[in-house]
């Protein structure tokens, strides 16, 4: 048996161990408690800003946000160039004061990317266009169209039209592409149209810009539909009255098939609807 002082001074040592590692777990608790809540600064919108606007310094501002918070999303004030890493960049949305700015409200990188958008063997040609020519602007990228020549014709000095290409892509539309995802007002007009084609058919369009007018013809998406043999249409066909009443009645005949597929109740009830000759 222990005697004296020696029992006490055993206590105070143990009670003293005791402490210690109280106060060790509880430093580790709130160490633990605390992880992720240090701040670091981010890039935020110091005003309202509208969509489409270009940043500049005076838009954007430090603001401190708790490190537990931030991802890779989001743009580091502490980090490169600070705020003048978003001066110059066009936002895609409208941002509110105080909204951290993120890495995807920037106009998307793949829009500098067009070249990848052509396929492998095809080539990306660019060709004038007014409204008329295509389809008063209602072409849009990923539609399909036929290419139109119209050229004068050097025996008779009369002009002749032909169908150059048939269903051809539209990559473009002006500095519209099928990955653009903010389109200023600006460029929601568009005096030029990109087509993907052939090499070779590149070459046939680029000589029938040089020697005519070329025009556009909208298809249907579905439309797969080639023409084996193309006509030529110069004014003899023109004026040959023969020759629209076949295509009068080809065009009705395919029309009638489109509405069948399409709206044939429709076609039932105005049937229906028609009066009977000579009486109820």
């Amino acid at each position: 048996m222990l005697s004296g002082k020696y029992p006490l001074f055993i206590a105070l040592f143990l009670g003293l161990v005791a402490g210690v590692l109280a106060y060790s777990a509880i430093k580790a608790q709130q160490k633990k408690v605390r992880a992720g809540w240090d701040t670091v600064s981010i890039v935020c919108a110091k005003v309202d800003i509208p969509e489409g606007t270009e940043l500049d310094k005076d838009m954007v501002e430090r603001e401190d946000m708790p490190s537990r918070f931030v991802t890779e999303s989001y743009i580091r004030a502490d980090k490169g160039n600070g705020e003048m890493d978003v001066v110059g960049q066009r936002v895609m949305v409208p941002l509110k004061a105080h909204d951290p700015i993120l890495v995807s409200h920037f106009e998307s990188a793949r829009d500098t990317e067009f070249s990848t958008m052509i396929n492998p063997k095809g080539r990306a040609v660019t060709i004038d266009v007014t409204d008329k020519q295509a389809v008063g602007l209602w072409v849009r990228p990923n539609d399909h169209v036929d290419v139109v020549g119209t050229f004068k014709d050097a025996e008779s000095n009369g002009l002749k039209t032909v169908t150059l290409l048939q269903n051809v892509l539209v990559l473009a539309t002006g500095r519209i592409n099928a990955n653009t995802t903010y389109i200023p007002d600006e460029d929601k007009r568009f005096q030029n149209v990109t087509l993907l084609m052939l090499p070779e058919e590149a070459e046939i369009l680029t000589l029938a810009q040089e020697a005519g007018s070329i025009t556009l013809l909208l298809r249907n998406p579905e439309d797969l539909d080639y023409q084996d043999n193309r006509r030529v249409v110069d004014s003899k066909a023109l004026l040959a009255k023969n020759n629209t009443d076949e295509l009068m009645v080809k065009r009705n005949k395919a029309i009638q098939i489109i509405r069948g597929n399409k709206s044939s109740a429709n076609e039932g009830t105005s049937a229906t609807a028609a009066p009977k000759a000579g009486g109820q």
